[in-house]
This record gives structure tokens, C-alpha cells and sequence, in this order.
């Protein structure tokens, strides 16, 4: 493999969801050239989350039957000319649609990115590496806002999308040249659309599996709310200047990227389980936080630190838990990666609008919705993921699934090095 290739992955993570980020400042400007009401302006957000979540549940199978070089190749192809027609969009119908598509683009690199990983590490360097991805996305959430508003100064939200595009197509050229296959066709599935239902039901009967995807999936609803309320907490409640929001922002970003990187290295040297219980701990500490802002005064100090704690505690919880998903099932990387990324985004797409049911004038809705999904995490956390179900299931490589993924984990708890934790696990599918 090429010594490039966990770079380049990282990078396929990052443009789907800068893209939703990176013309955030030039909404408004958006809708007053198009003449449409907030409202409807604001559903090109909604689209391209609900096709950032679509896209992964849709490219993951296919990866797992057809390859992953193909796959992403036409994800990102569809990337770029749906970017351009985002430029060209006369229409906020228009503009809405492409916005769809373009997220349904970017959940490839998202899911071949986790799936190419699981497919090439192992052991501890594969928990390091979910880390990174981990540090990754913090990065992209610090780097779309505000390069977005910097470029808003010289071009408008077309050119912002010709930008898009043109990153997109660089993308390209570097996927087609510097991307190998990491799924040789002889561990690829077969049997077309019953056999990916097969697949799902094998995933979704893992008590392991479930209790990790749903696990995040709460985690990061609670995350996407933070991110849907904090502008009109931190600006219209506490009266911060766009200067004091983006370094309030930037700190909770910096937080997120720093314990995503602690997050993978805590799994890997001390504990799987205990990490992500740890990460609840600390996302559960911001959450009520909150909520007793919510239902009292509380200094600005202490809603930026239990925002703080919130975002880190999310991404302490992300690298064990897309260890525990993706580690039992080497044949099935993508299909269990779509299912975890699809969960993801679509809880949050769920309750980010939650936040603002009771207008911007309070706190509350925030420090309920994220009080509530931690706990529900935590609730995943401790009947699921701690615990593997009672009846013996088998993957497509013909062991028992939830003894492969049990054993995966303590193996990678105790340190092995890649090859012993592999064959400890029983892993025939890692590339050598």
C-alpha cells in the first residue's frame, strides 16, 4: 500500500462535510439573489446532511460487492459536476436538488475512507487511525466556517461552489492515480440486493455492532445540536460579536480534534470499553451543563465550558465506538461503515432542528436535546455494546460474528501488534 494512502483517506473525509460548512456565511446573500424565504434557503443545509447520510448507506454495499476504487471514483466524479450545477443553479429548487446529490457524493469518501481503513489496518494502528479520522473532522469543522467567511469577502456563494468543484476535481486526480484497491475481488460479496439484506440483518443481530452504531448515533445528535444552537446561544443570548463566536467556536473545535486524538490512543493503550465510557462521562458532564443553563442564569463561562466538554466528550466516544462497529467484520466494512455514518447523520439531521422550537430566546430545548441523547448513549452504551447477545450469528467469513468482534476488541485493548491481534481475532480478509 501506498505510504500516501491514509493521507489521501483522510482527506476523502473531509470534503463531503465541508461542503455543507463552507457557504454557511454567504446564505444570506444566497437568498436574496434567489429570492427565496429563510426557511427554504436553509433546506440546501437539510439536503446535503440527508444525502451525506444516504450516500454512505448507499456506497457501502456496492464498495463491499464491487470494490472500493470504482465506487469512489464515481462518487467523486458526481461530486464535482453536482458542485458545478450548485453554481449554475438558477433556481433555489434547482439549487436544493443539486445540494441532495452532492451530499449523496460526499458520504462516499466518508464510507470508503472507514471501510479502506478497516481494510488495510489492524490492531492498534487501526484504532489510531479512526483517531486521526476523528481529528479530521474536527479540523474540517474549524477550517469550513472560516474559510467560507474569509472567501465570502472576495467571491459570492457561487464562486464558493466553483471552489468546491475545483477541489473536487484535484480530488480526482489524485484518487485516480494514488488510490489502490483495498478489496481484492476474492473477499468481495456476492448475491446482489438479498444478499446486502442479509447483510444488514447479520449487523443490526450483533448486540456489539448495534450498541456502537447506536451509541454514536445519539453521540452525535447530540453534537449536531450544539452545532444548530450555539450561534443564537452564544450571539443572541449571550450578545457575542461574530469574532467572539468564531473563537468560542474555534475552541470547541480544537477540544474536538484533541480528545479525538486522546480518544484513539486510550482505546489502543488502555481500554476499548473504558475509553468510550469516559467519552459519555464527559459528554453527559457538558450536556448537563446545558441544562442547568436552561433552567437558571449561569455566567458565559459556563455554557462555553459545557459546550466544550459536549464536543470533546462526542469525540472521545468516536474512535472506540467505530472500533467495536468496524473490527468484527473485515467482509463487510463497508455495508457495517454505511450503517454507522447513515445513523450518525441521521439522528443529528433529526434533532438539530429541535433547538430552536422554542424561538432563540432560551437555552432550554438546547440543554434538553443534548441531556437527552447522552443519556441515550449512555443507555446504548451500557445494554448493548458492554455486553454481547445471547445467540451465536455468523458473518460472511463463517465465524461467530459477536465472539470475532468481542475477542477484536480486547485484543486491540491489550496492545497486540496488527498480525497477532488479526490472527488472535481469526481475521482472514486483512491485506498483508
Amino acid at each position: 500500500m501506498s505510504r500516501f494512502l491514509p493521507t489521501l483517506l483522510l482527506l476523502l473525509t473531509v470534503f463531503g462535510p465541508i461542503s455543507m460548512d463552507l457557504y454557511l456565511p454567504a446564505l444570506p446573500a444566497l437568498t436574496a439573489e434567489l429570492g427565496a424565504a429563510t426557511s427554504v434557503a436553509q433546506l440546501t443545509v437539510t439536503a446535503c446532511l440527508v444525502g451525506l447520510a444516504l450516500g454512505q448507506l448507499v456506497a457501502g454495499p456496492l464498495s463491499d460487492r464491487f470494490g472500493r476504487r470504482g465506487v469512489l471514483l464515481v462518487g467523486v466524479v458526481a461530486y464535482v459536476v453536482t458542485s458545478a450545477l450548485c453554481a449554475a443553479s438558477p433556481t433555489v429548487e434547482l439549487l436544493i436538488a443539486a445540494r441532495l446529490v452532492q451530499g449523496l457524493a460526499g458520504g462516499v469518501g466518508i464510507v470508503i475512507a472507514q471501510a479502506a481503513g478497516r481494510d488495510v489496518f489492524s490492531g492498534g494502528a487501526l484504532i489510531r487511525f479512526y483517531g486521526r479520522l476523528t481529528v479530521t473532522g474536527g479540523l474540517a469543522a474549524i477550517v469550513g466556517p472560516l474559510l467560507g467567511g474569509r472567501l465570502s469577502a472576495v467571491t459570492d456563494w457561487r464562486g464558493l461552489f466553483v471552489l468546491l468543484a475545483t477541489v473536487g476535481a484535484v480530488l480526482l486526480v489524485i484518487t485516480a492515480t494514488a488510490f489502490p484497491e483495498t478489496l481484492p475481488a476474492a473477499r468481495r460479496t456476492t448475491g446482489g440486493f438479498a444478499q446486502t439484506g442479509r447483510d444488514f440483518r447479520v449487523l443490526l443481530a450483533d448486540r456489539v455492532f448495534l450498541g456502537a452504531v447506536l451509541n454514536q448515533g445519539f453521540a452525535y445528535a447530540a453534537l449536531f445540536a450544539y452545532l444548530s444552537g450555539a450561534t443564537f446561544v452564544l450571539q443572541g443570548i449571550y450578545g457575542l460579536s461574530p469574532q467572539g463566536y468564531a473563537l468560542a467556536f474555534g475552541l470547541n473545535s480544537a477540544g474536538f480534534m484533541l480528545f479525538g486524538f486522546l480518544g484513539g490512543r486510550a482505546a489502543e493503550r488502555w481500554s476499548v470499553p473504558g475509553t468510550l465510557g469516559i467519552g459519555i462521562s464527559v459528554a453527559g458532564v457538558g450536556a448537563l451543563g446545558l441544562l442547568g443553563a436552561g433552567l437558571t442564569a449561569v455566567p458565559l463561562w459556563v455554557v462555553v465550558v459545557s459546550l466544550l466538554a459536549l464536543a470533546s466528550g462526542v469525540a472521545l466516544t468516536s474512535p472506540p465506538a467505530t472500533t467495536l462497529a468496524l473490527v468484527g467484520y473485515p467482509r463487510l466494512a463497508g455495508t457495517a461503515s454505511s450503517l454507522l455514518g447513515m445513523v450518525r447523520f441521521g439522528f443529528g439531521g433529526v434533532t438539530a432542528p429541535l433547538v430552536g422550537v422554542a424561538g432563540a430566546a432560551t437555552i432550554l430545548p438546547l440543554g434538553i436535546v443534548t441531556t437527552a441523547s447522552v443519556a441515550l448513549a449512555l443507555g446504548a452504551y451500557l445494554l448493548f455494546a458492554r455486553r454481547p447477545g445471547p445467540r451465536p450469528r455468523r458473518d460472511d467469513g463463517g465465524q461467530d460474528a459477536e465472539s470475532r468482534t468481542t475477542r477484536a476488541a480486547a485484543s486491540v485493548a491489550a496492545h497486540e501488534a496488527s498480525r497477532r491481534s488479526e490472527s488472535s481475532v481469526g481475521d482472514p480478509g486483512v491485506a498483508r
